[in-house]
């Protein structure tokens, strides 16, 4: 979407009346002039404090509540007075931080912080990694030195803390951070900007590189403008309209705290963090199926602290898995009581529940994806060679995995779609991969993944760029209608 980006200041006439094409206005027109009403600007926040009920505070607050990009908004401002979320942060800078001050004399030093910047070039590496931890446009770091250096707090400041000798050099160093970001706005056209999480070194991404791009192609055509992101971009996530997981996902892992942070900001997010909590854990799963009758293997959970007593009356052969396994790994097929035994020993050492399944024997797992509640794609997914699994991870590090092939929905039997729709639906309505086996007459949903694959040559062979379309189109209907629900 076309923002207009304005400053909001409560010391206007300590900043040139621009800043590369971006207006300065006072507090008091932001609050009362209609035209700021808009959710269609984007607002830069240098009022003098951000303290609870302090104009700074309000004006971050009525932004957000406008619908309005801000920075920073009410969150990063919480979090800045936090003492325990700026010693969680520093912690990951430690090493950097060291370095950065080793040939200080002092025991305490002030680092100001201009849109990620200081004044003297040798501290840009720290000064930049801070910004991106604590997303504020003025602030001033105070560290001090014990047995090491420790960051001991963040303290936004406003345009009358800033020397009048750093005016100048604050005002080309914030014309350096809104000429970035223009840059960075590739589709100067676009109604929405999607950022897609994705981890260049991840060995089994959930899309492939010519899977992204087709993603850009049917976002660009639906005038939605797409930047790949990574893990060290958390900080930008409130720049966009919706963000898009293209990571293998985990709980205790930064791919979740991006889906909270983007759905706490009003985002539209696949995968949202129910999702991802609901998907990634077996044991959730299991008992969600129980409860609403869904057809599935045989499960039961085994308990850490009474496991000999549990699996007396086993059938052999039994399936094994961590609760959080996920492409096959932390899962066993196991022959007998003293391979299980052995197995429960060491998956007990990371949890202490462990669940077991009736081992179901197929040639193939039916595939069925799901976006909004409605099927989109559908697979099989065929064992890999002399395993039963569709992954065989070997003891080499190599993973080999089945054929697959892709088909139209029309193709698959009726009960296997509505089975996939019936589990789909218990989750949420956003992008699913639905595994179900097909033995005996009988159907069982093995799990619903929240991160399913979607790979150029594979689950694109039917529909072809139609399947990248459908999700694109799915996005832009959701921020439209986020953003026609803040313009009411």
């Amino acid at each position: 979407m076309i923002m207009n980006t304005f400053i909001v200041t409560d010391n206007a006439k300590r900043l040139p009346k621009t800043i590369s094409d971006v207006d300065i206005i006072t507090t008091e027109t932001f609050f009362t002039d209609p035209r700021f009403q808009s959710n269609s600007i984007r607002i830069i926040n240098l009022c003098h404090s951000y303290s609870y009920q302090t104009s700074g505070y309000y004006v971050s607050l009525l932004a957000s509540a406008r619908g309005q990009k801000v920075l920073p908004d009410i969150e990063t401002i919480l979090d800045v007075g936090s003492k325990h979320f700026i010693k969680l942060r520093s912690e990951q800078l430690d090493d950097l931080i060291q370095k950065s001050f080793k040939g200080l004399q002092t025991d305490d030093f002030d680092l100001s912080l201009y849109f990620g910047k200081n004044t003297a070039k040798r501290y840009d590496k720290i000064a930049h990694e801070l910004h991106k931890l604590f997303n504020v446009p003025l602030v001033r770091a105070s560290f001090k030195r014990k047995d090491k250096w420790r960051l001991q707090k963040i303290t936004p400041i406003g345009l009358m803390d800033v020397p009048e000798s750093h005016i100048e050099i604050l005002s080309e160093f914030a014309a350096e951070y809104f000429k970035k970001r223009q840059t960075n706005r590739r589709l100067k056209t676009a109604r929405f900007d999607l950022a897609i999480l994705v981890n260049e070194d991840e060995k089994q991404p959930p899309s492939n590189p010519k899977a992204l791009k087709n993603f850009v192609k049917a976002a660009n055509r639906l005038e939605v403008d797409v930047e790949f992101i990574s893990k060290n971009d958390f900080h930008r996530i409130a720049e966009f309209d919706g963000l898009f997981i293209r990571e293998t996902t985990e709980v205790n892992h930064h791919t979740f705290r991006f889906a909270h942070r983007a759905h706490s900001l009003g985002l539209t997010v696949i995968d949202d963090p129910t999702s991802i909590l609901r998907c990634t854990n077996k044991v959730y799963l299991a008992e969600l199926f129980q409860k609403n009758k869904i057809s599935a293997p045989k499960t039961r959970l085994v308990y850490r602290d009474r496991f000999n007593n549990d699996i007396d009356d086993f059938e052999y052969p039994v399936v094994a898995k961590i609760p959080d396994s996920s492409f096959s790994r932390g899962v066993v097929k196991l022959a007998d009581r003293e391979e299980l035994l052995s197995a429960l020993s060491d998956m007990f050492m990371s949890t202490e529940v462990v669940l077991t399944q009736e081992f179901i024997p197929t040639k193939f797992d039916w595939r069925i994806g799901l976006i909004g509640g409605e099927p989109l794609y559908a697979c099989k997914y065929f064992m890999a060679r002399s395993h039963w699994q569709i992954y065989n991870h070997g003891s080499d590090g190599k993973i080999e995995d089945g054929e697959a092939e892709t088909m139209s929905l029309n193709e698959v039997p009726e009960d296997v779609v509505n089975l996939a729709v019936k589990a789909g639906k218990l989750i949420g309505k956003g992008l699913y991969g639905i595994d179900i086996k097909q033995a005996n007459g009988k159907l069982y949903v093995i799990e619903i993944n929240d991160n399913p694959s979607i790979d150029a040559g594979c689950e694109d062979l039917f529909l072809g760029q139609t399947l990248y379309e459908k999700v694109m189109l799915y996005f832009r209907d959701q921020m439209e209608k986020i953003a026609l629900g803040r313009a009411l």
